[in-house]
Formats: C-alpha cells, structure tokens, sequence
C-alpha cells in the first residue's frame, strides 16, 4: 500500500476480534474502588463488570457483536489531512481517525453501547438507563437498545437538552424515553430543582439520577458511555483498527492526539498506542484536549466519587471534585468532574499530557472551522478540541521543522450542533 495514501481501509474480515485490556500492562496495580459496591453490583451488568476487573490481556469480541460492528460500519477508515498540511505549511503528517464520521448515530460511542446492550439482553434485562452530556452517547444507546430490542430511558444534561431539539427527536426515533437532567423523577433531580428550578445539571448529577432509576427496577441495568474500564476496553477496536491501517503505510504516531471528558474516545484511540509504550518502549506523546470549564487531569490524583450523590463507590481518578459547579460549554462531553482511573494512573506516572483550552471556545470552533474548509467534514463540538490540539502540534513542526507522524480522533460529527457553532463563531 503506498505511504501517501489520502484514505487507509481495512478489509472487513480484518476488524479486530478481540479488544485489549491494558490493565496486566500498567507500569503498578490499578486502585481498586474504595467504599460501597451495592450500586456496581446490584445495577450494572454482570459481563461488563468482570471485564472492568479481568486480567486478561485480550478479550473475545462475540461473533454475533462483531457481525453488529459490520452493520454499523467497522471497520472505520484513517484519513490523511494533506489539504490541512498544506494550509499550515507543515512538515508535519496528520492522519485521523474517522470515527464518528461513519457512525449511524454520529459518533464513536455506539461501540461500547452495542456491546453493553448485548450482555444486558443476554442476562435477560429489558431495560438499559444511562445518563448523556453531549447527546452522542445518548443517540447511540437508543440505537443499541432499539438493535437489541430493549428499552431505553435517557438522563439529559438539561444546559444540552434545551438546544438539542434535533438529537432528542433522534434518541425519541430510536424508542428511548428522555428527560432532562436534574428531572423530578428521582431524589437527587427533585432536591436540585427545589433549590433551583432553572439548574443546568451536570453529568454527574445525570449519573446519579441514572442509577437511582436503574436502582429501583429489577430488570434495568445502569450503562455508563465513558471513565470506566470495560467502556475504554470496547472502545479499544478503534487503536487497534489505527494500528493496522498506520502499519499498511509503514507509518507510526509520534503523536495520538483526542479530546477527553470522562476519557473513552481518548483511551480508544491511545490505548493499544499507550500499551506499546508500556511493553516496547516506543516513545509517542500523547495529548489529551480538555476545556477550561473542566480541566480534570490537571485536577487532585485522590479518591472521589463519579456521581453527583455519592451513590458509585470512589474511584482514584484526577478529579475537580464531584460536586464542582462547571460552567456550560457547547462542547458539554467534555465538562465532567473526573477522568479514566486508568488514563488517571498513566497520567500520574507520566505518560499522558493534558491541554485546556478557553471557555468561549473560539478557538476550537475555529479550528473545526479551518478543519472543515481544508478536509470537509464537520465536526462534534468535543472533537473540535482534538481537532484543535492536532493543528498546534502540527503548528510546532513548522516552527522547528521536525518531520511528525499526528494522528488524531474525529470521534463524532457536527451535524447536529450547528447552533453551537452559529453562537460561538457568530455565523
């Protein structure tokens, strides 16, 4: 295959089979969660949770899942930006992960969905609840649902669900039911809007009510689209299809650039990367875009709670604090308290670098801008932060004149977002 290709396939019967876990591979143990395990165990489902603790280095992806990957357009193809190169007069390659681009539901989060929805039907629940920020992981857990023929209750972060009216129509579509988040169906929602009736909510505060929903019913399972291990292990299919596509042009990253919230795009794409580093000593950077509205790897490394209540038991994981007030973003994935206790340790140790960019988010709409005008595809909001990210990489090889591999993950489309960009760049 020529090293100059503008777009990098894989065969369909070469997607990856199995996902990799990288926890045999961390450079120490993985903290184990401290405190009370009833809502892990009793509202979660029993596969994925063996998979957060499993020592295992690869696991089988079922034959029946890798068949619903095929419907759902795995494998996914890796671009090279070459009209964005010549734009920035860079000596740099950029190359980037199509990820939400060929998504039925738009972004990189119906991987994980689809193989959550499926332990969960074959454990013989009916009824998966989970909380959104963005709308994305939302929109792909109604589809997985719908798929697998169960049903779907939604937690919407409310600063979202009042502009998305498109990507709720969407979820409704698929058959899921949707609220907005803090709601008056749970305890937490009700005690926020007493003291605030107009109260943004936050992923955390979704989270909780998510479990305090899936809590009460015997037949529901609480399914998370982000932060824990078994979500960052079925989003691996994405590193691992990278992997293959960059060695068929005998390239590889000296850079693996995506945006981070609760860190399952990021960990998809860097993961199998990051493993390498950990066993074979290759020396990739890797860079984790964040926005100032919640900037949790430059956070405390300390135990903390993932939702709002303090239902979940405490992870270690860089945190802001599981009750910080964050301002609203338009790239709102992104505005979560905590990140990955995974991504959190390679943090610690090194491995993982973190840039923040500004509340106003010009510059990244900006970016996605330049983006859009050079490669044509319009992206997620939070992927304009990877986005972002990659043109000030690319931005440094110019000034010293290094020759860099950057790849990059395009984890979702903008398709639905265009009044986010209409406000920011005041279009």
């Amino acid at each position: 295959m020529k090293k100059d290709m503008r777009q990098v396939n894989l065969r369909v019967e070469d997607m990856p089979a199995r996902w990799y876990n990288i926890i045999p591979d961390l450079p120490e143990p993985l903290p184990p969660p401290e405190g009370d395990m009833t809502a892990m165990g009793k509202g979660m489902i029993k596969e994925c949770l063996d998979q957060e603790f499993s020592p295992d280095n690869w696991i089988d992806i079922p034959e029946e899942l890798q068949e619903t990957y095929r419907q759902i357009g795995r494998p996914r193809p890796v671009f090279r930006a070459t009209n964005l190169e010549k734009r920035l007069d860079t000596p740099a390659e950029l190359y980037y992960k199509a990820e939400g681009l060929f998504s039925p539901t738009g972004s990189h989060k119906i991987n994980t969905a689809l193989a959550q929805a499926y332990y969960a039907r074959k454990q013989g629940l009916e009824r998966l609840v989970t909380e959104t920020g963005a709308g994305q992981w939302g929109t792909a857990l109604s589809c997985a649902a719908r798929i697998t023929g169960l049903a779907a209750t939604v937690y919407w972060v409310r600063a979202v669900h009042r502009w998305k009216e498109a990507r709720r129509l969407f979820m409704e579509l698929y058959g899921a039911e949707v609220f907005a988040s803090p709601s008056e169906n749970t305890e937490t929602g009700r005690g926020l809007l007493k003291k605030d009736p107009d109260h943004p909510g936050s992923l955390a505060i979704a989270i909780s009510e998510g479990l305090e929903d899936a809590l009460s019913d015997d037949k529901a399972a609480y399914v998370l689209g982000s932060v824990l291990n078994h979500v960052l292990l079925h989003q691996t299919i994405i590193g691992l299809e990278c992997k293959k596509q960059m060695e068929a042009i005998d390239r590889y990253p000296d850079v693996v650039v995506s945006c981070l919230g609760g860190g399952s795009n990021f960990g998809g794409i860097a993961l199998p990367f990051l493993g390498d580093a950990l066993k074979k000593g290759t020396r990739t950077r890797f860079i984790a875009a964040q926005t100032q509205a919640a900037p949790n790897l430059q956070g405390e490394y300390r135990y903390d709670n993932a939702d709002y209540s303090g239902i979940t038991p405490r992870l270690k994981m860089y945190t802001l604090g599981h009750q910080k007030d964050m301002p609203p973003v338009y790239g709102d994935g992104l505005r979560y308290h905590g990140c990955s206790p995974i991504l959190s340790l390679l943090r610690n140790k090194g491995y993982i670098d973190t840039v923040a960019y500004p509340t106003d988010e010009k510059y990244v709409f900006e970016s996605a801008k330049v983006f859009l005008s050079e490669e044509g595809f319009l992206p997620a909001p939070e992927s304009a932060y990877s986005i972002a990210a990659a043109i000030d990489q690319a931005d440094e090889c110019r000034k010293s004149g290094e020759k860099k591999v950057i790849l990059f993950n395009v984890s979702g489309h903008g398709f639905m977002d265009m009044e986010g960009y209409r406000q920011v760049l005041q279009v």
